[in-house]
């Protein structure tokens, strides 16, 4: 019987030791299939249980939407519709950039009324088909002067914080070039209430290593444990965009210089989200055809937190295993439930209220375990004889 190495995803504790957090790395691009759906997708966005996939319509054409799908699986959605509550019905319109919190608060940037009224950030409840009691969102983040708004903005899991990017538009003269900004920084806003977020005081610090002025810097995404931030950059005076990734080991810490995780010359990959156990990572670019798509990445190294005073509340054994895989915990612990992934990061089945995972029929190899208990969420590396 082996103690198992117990790694947190999920927030920090005082009584936690923290390992080194390390980049995540990504497995090959696959395709996401959204049947029913013959235009281009951009912006995803997942909901909390993955269940809906949020993204909008060409961003760069004068009548962008937002849309939904259902999961059918990891890569596979059916195409629902609208979303209704968000959609402007003026002539020349722009609704995009989807994000939404765990209670299904849900923000979108929209230019309706700009620059009548310069916060075009909105917000609303989404109730499974539309979103109501819609506002916008006001606060000391938006820039008062016109040509600035809000191009992108994610929410935090927990709806306290509010990740955004200022971006700057010459509007008149285009000087910039059509539909590019001059000008694009991420910063982040705490929440005071449903329609207010203001700055951090700290916001150039925690971003002082992402936001470098070589670049347009934007579409951030923050995992749910907050310790990685995932976004677009842009080469000044270029059309080569970046997808990358900045990691921190507190979320009272500054995020680290970024890494790449993907750049696609004249395919322009943007508009990077995370799912909740960080295993599956969503973007969008073009295709061959020109159309813009989503696709996917699996994760392939899982990162987290060390807590030497709990390593003796779990067991699982054998370790190699041939048959049966058994899970012992400590009377503290309750409501158990385990869930299988291949070592890429595919979800195989998950078993709830179960302290046992039959391996027979299972190719040998490495497999992660996810050990979920009413107080923590352990991650096992298990292998297969």
């Amino acid at each position: 019987m082996r103690i198992v190495t117990i790694i947190f995803f999920y927030g920090l504790a005082l009584s936690l030791k923290s390992i080194a957090q390390v980049y995540p790395n990504f497995g090959p691009e696959i395709p996401v299939t959204i049947n029913g759906l013959s235009f281009d997708a951009m912006e995803p966005f997942l909901s909390s249980d993955e269940n809906i996939l949020f993204f909008n319509s060409l961003n760069a054409g004068g009548n962008t939407n937002l849309y939904f799908a259902q999961r059918v699986n990891d890569s596979t959605y059916t195409y629902v519709g609208l979303v209704d509550g968000t959609v402007d019905t003026s002539s020349n319109h722009l609704d995009a950039v989807a994000s939404m919190d765990s209670t299904n608060r849900f923000y979108w940037v929209s230019l309706r009324n700009y620059p009548n009224s310069i916060e075009n950030l909105h917000s609303g409840f989404f109730d499974g088909n539309s979103v109501g009691d819609v506002k916008r969102v006001y606060g000391n983040f938006n820039i008062p002067s016109i040509g600035w708004i809000i191009m992108d903005a994610a929410v935090s899991n927990q709806g306290t914080h509010l990740y955004y990017c200022n971006a700057y538009f010459d509007f008149i003269n285009n000087s910039c070039g059509t539909g590019i900004p001059c000008d694009a920084s991420i910063g982040v806003a705490q929440k005071i209430n449903d329609s207010t977020f203001n700055k951090l005081p700290n916001t150039n610090a925690i971003f002082s290593l992402v936001n470098d002025t070589n670049y347009l810097v934007y579409a951030p995404q923050v995992s749910q444990d907050g310790l990685e931030l995932y976004f677009t950059r842009l080469l000044n005076n270029t059309f080569n965009t970046q997808v990358c990734v900045a990691v921190r080991n507190s979320i009272n810490d500054n995020f680290s210089i970024p890494q790449i995780i993907h750049q696609n010359n004249g395919f322009v990959p943007e508009g990077p989200t995370i799912n909740g156990n960080k295993t599956k990572l969503y973007y969008h670019q073009k295709d061959g055809t020109g159309l813009h798509k989503i696709y996917l990445r699996y994760r392939t190294n899982l990162v987290g937190f060390v807590d030497e005073n709990i390593s003796n509340k779990l067991f699982v054994y054998p370790n190699p295993v041939s048959n049966k895989l058994n899970i012992s915990l400590n009377a503290s612990e309750k409501e158990l439930e385990l869930s299988l992934f291949s070592f890429d990061g595919q979800h195989l089945y998950s078993l709830p209220k179960q302290k046992d995972i039959d391996f027979t029929n299972l190719n040998k190899g490495v497999y992660i375990l996810k050990i979920s208990t009413t107080k923590h969420i352990y991650f096992e590396r298990i292998v297969k004889n």
